[in-house]
């Protein structure tokens, strides 16, 4: 018997309401610095979860009046405070009960004069004391923000920020480098990957930590290493010197405990063609175990070597407890592009379900060495279908099906990891996956539920040296891949590309002042082009504009990357007539993996399209982007579909228990958090992806009170 049971109970209560303080807030980029996306807040059930409604909107302004804006941001909530970001970058804080505005932040100045380029997926919330601050990436710098007063800390950095194109090892001050995604924390380190540009010239993607109260970087992990360091011999010798990317453009988890964090690398530039830099290009495509510390190696796998095929790593892996044989493992799991779920010891780095290397085709591009194999998990088997084959064509139209029995056998037949091509090669899943940045949640009992994308894209090479004067083969080297070799446009990735033809150059009062100021300066999600020489600016300019009579003026050699002769004709997807993908359904899923066994526990569609269920077809599933957040209430929560919708499904069992229209599409994944005892979940809706509008809305729903 307890001596004191007034003591238990004083004790009990006290621990009570510490977890309950801690449990109600959103203080983490995808909740936690696990990536769980998992809440154990409860009030919301299977049972009443069809009786949410709408709580409060906020409108952040900012949004584009060409629908091309888009937020893609997961808030944090901190002591009943929302914190995020509008279309145009601009961070802000609400009462996150009401959804009143308490302050705003323009990191590019009140009038925005400075250059908004990419988009801010989320925030760093650090605390040592009184001092509380958020950390925010925009642009290519990282600002320090007083959580009270919204305003930068001028002790940290430069007057409160930190230029992200500094310490690289070489200098890239005129190249492409955005901070979209956040950091994370380790004590008082924030470690920071970032977005480059993925064809050449690019910076390299090295990983690198700062001094969260100075904004000093205190230590630097090489992505692409320098000579004596471990990998450099998977590159050219000058690798370190010209090669670009192998950046962590997704987010990172961290294991505090054991003081390691997990950073999963993209792709080495330039894609799809990789002549300049032969070799198995480590840590390109990988992820990586680092001591958080300092910034030593503790482990590594690579999952795509020598990268052609947009298969970077597409999302902060999970860590979660893994359960065999009454054993506790601790684990990380890795989703990728490609469809399937990398499992690990995280401490070791030892596969926990077998990987096979595979023996895949060779390339007939012109100074490209396909590396011979590729690994494969055996299980969980993959949540995107694998191979494009002739009788997975969309049937639905009969109408349409033999455009696409045409097109099919004009490309090479369809297996993982066929090289890119002059003749054209699938790409399925898509370059924007199965699996994509939104993230994927982990229950305690170690169930993955991941959304997922099957889209065909068609990549086509071409070789740009073969324009017959040099601002052709500057243009299809350099902007081709987003405006088309044509120069008519392209929907890049979800995101509408204007067309450059004289025409529409002309609709748009575009003189050609007016285009060197753009290539110089970037315009929109168009990066600056002011590493290039004038003569070639100059060359691209009159390709544009004169075309054939360009050819007399264009004698001179480009100082353009003529090692990388390839380019290509831009990210396209496969369609068909009617605008609906090439392939049969589903076109989006959800999933929910057990993780101990590597066993489907369910699988059904995300998304549907009005116009085909009204006509007996069942719910197909869409294109999504934005990931799912789970409770203990034993709810799935996910916006992302391209049909605008808010959903709700039951974890057990996958059935759909609540939708709701929003005023634009969620492309962002949501978060749950808890102000005065009252639950409630929040969606930002800022679309402008996949041909739907832009928003500039935060949504929240709670139960009725």
């Amino acid at each position: 018997m307890f001596k004191y049971p007034f003591l238990l109970l004083a004790f009990i209560l006290s621990t009570s309401l510490l977890l309950t303080a801690a449990d109600q807030d959103w203080p983490v980029y995808l909740g936690d610095k696990s990536s769980s996306q998992y809440s154990t807040l409860d009030q919301i059930t299977v049972e009443n979860v069809d009786r949410l409604e709408v709580a409060w909107v906020y409108n952040s302004g900012g949004t584009s009046p060409d629908n091309r804006s888009q937020i893609q941001c997961n808030p944090l909530i901190i002591d009943g405070v929302l914190y995020g970001s509008s279309p145009d970058l601009v961070l802000f804080a609400l009462n996150a009960a009401t959804g009143k505005e308490l302050w705003r932040f323009h990191p590019f100045g009140e009038n925005g004069e400075g250059h908004r380029l990419g988009v801010n997926r989320g925030l760093v919330y650090w605390k040592n004391g009184n001092d509380e601050r958020l950390l925010m990436g925009a642009g290519n710098h990282l600002f320090a923000i007083d959580l009270k007063t919204g305003r930068p800390i001028s002790t940290f950095g430069d007057k409160g920020r930190v230029d992200l194109l500094k310490g690289l090892g070489r200098n890239v001050d005129d190249l492409y480098y955005l901070a979209n995604t956040p950091g994370v924390v380790y004590q008082d380190l924030i470690i920071m990957g970032g977005r480059l540009n993925e064809g050449l010239p690019a910076p390299p993607g090295h990983i690198r930590a700062y001094n969260v109260i100075t904004g000093e970087q205190v230590w630097r992990f090489n992505t692409i290493p320098h000579p004596g360091e471990y990998g450099h011999e998977t590159w050219p010798e000058d690798g370190y010197l010209k090669s670009g990317g192998a950046n962590v453009w997704t987010g990172m988890t961290v294991d505090e405990k054991r003081g390691l964090v997990y950073c999963p690398t993209g792709s080495a530039s330039a894609d799809f063609y990789g002549g300049d830099r032969l070799g198995q290009n480590l840590f390109a495509n990988t992820l990586l175990c680092l001591d958080a510390k300092t910034g030593k190696r503790v482990w590594h796998y690579q999952f795509v070597h020598h990268y052609m095929w947009d298969r970077d790593l597409p999302t902060p892996p999970n860590l979660f407890t893994l359960k065999r044989n009454g054993l506790e493992i601790p684990a990380v799991s890795q989703c990728t592009k490609s469809g399937h779920v990398f499992v690990f010891n995280r401490v070791t780095g030892e596969p926990l379900f077998p990987i096979e290397e595979r023996p895949y085709p060779s390339s007939d591009l012109v100074g490209e060495q396909a590396w011979p194999t590729q690994p494969l998990p055996t299980k969980p088997a993959p949540f995107a279908r694998q191979v494009l084959s002739y009788n997975l064509l969309n049937n639905l139209f009969p109408e349409t099906l033999p455009e696409l029995q045409d097109q099919f056998v004009r490309l090479r037949p369809h297996m993982p990891f066929t090289p890119p091509s002059v003749q054209g090669t699938i790409i399925f899943p898509g370059f924007d996956g199965a699996a994509e940045w939104g993230g994927q949640a982990t229950d305690p009992d170690g169930v993955l539920y991941v959304n997922s994308n099957e889209m065909p894209w068609i990549l086509t090479m071409i070789n740009a040296s073969r324009g017959s004067t040099n601002g052709e083969r500057v243009f299809l080297q350099m902007c081709a891949a987003c405006h088309g070799q044509d120069r008519l446009g392209s929907e890049n990735q979800g995101t509408l590309i204007p067309p450059l033809t004289v025409e529409k150059l002309n609709e748009k009062n575009l003189d050609e002042a007016g285009v060197r100021e753009k290539i110089q300066k970037g315009a929109g999600i168009m990066p600056s082009f002011g590493f290039l020489a004038e003569k070639d600016i100059d060359a691209v300019i009159r390709y544009l504009f004169h075309d054939a009579d360009s050819e007399a003026a264009d004698e001179e050699s480009s100082d353009v990357n003529t090692v990388t002769t390839y380019g290509h004709t831009g990210y396209n997807k496969w369609k068909d007539s009617n605008d609906y993908p090439a392939v049969k359904p589903p076109w989006g899923t959800l999933n929910a993996i057990d993780l101990n066994t590597g066993e489907y526990v369910w699988k059904t569609t995300l998304g549907e399209f009005p116009e085909l269920t009204v006509k007996g077809i069942p719910p197909t599933g869409t294109e999504n982007y934005g990931g799912p957040v789970i409770t203990a209430g034993g709810v799935l929560f996910i916006a992302a579909s391209q049909d605008e919708h808010f959903r709700a499904f039951n974890m057990k069992s996958g059935e759909e228990l609540f939708k709701h229209k929003l005023p634009a599409a969620g492309y962002a994944t949501p978060a749950t958090y808890s102000v005065n005892g009252r639950q409630y979940v929040v969606i930002a809706c800022g679309g402008g992806k996949l041909g739907t509008k832009s928003g500039d809305a935060y949504l929240a729903y709670a139960l009725p009170q």
